[in-house]
């Protein structure tokens, strides 16, 4: 991490470089929708993020609770985004079970993609 000398980043920016979304304006969009939140309080993409602080971070289903170790604009490799932050055991846990539970009801789901048989018989049952 060459930028680990920095004191301060945006977090934008450093929400892009550990991963946690595909690219820095869905960070920001994420930030300013309020499913991000830094020491428990809605901020700005801008906002100068330290190391220390902790973050609340809502994607989806999942919701990850991290503290941030080191800083970094620079988005690497996988290996080296997940030295940027620590997540708490109860964020862990509560976030591999619902994956988990996800990936049980996609199972119970049958079928897939309809066969041109179905779709006219969805055709004629919808009216459509």
């Amino acid at each position: 991490m060459s930028d680990a000398h920095e004191s301060r980043v945006r977090l934008d920016k450093w929400l892009w470089a550990a991963r946690f979304f595909k690219t820095r304006s869905l960070a920001a969009q994420a930030v300013d929708g309020g499913r991000v939140r830094v020491n428990e309080q809605r901020v700005k993409p801008a906002k100068q993020l330290s190391v220390g602080d902790r973050l609340l971070i809502h994607a989806g289903e999942l919701e990850w609770i991290i503290q941030v170790r080191a800083l970094s604009g620079e988005r690497r490799g996988a290996p080296e985004a997940r030295q940027l932050y620590q997540e708490s055991e109860a964020s862990m846990t509560k976030r591999l079970q619902a994956i988990a539970a996800r990936k049980a009801s996609a199972l119970h789901l049958e079928g897939g993609r309809p066969t041109k048989k179905n779709r006219r018989m969805i055709h004629r049952f919808t009216g459509g």
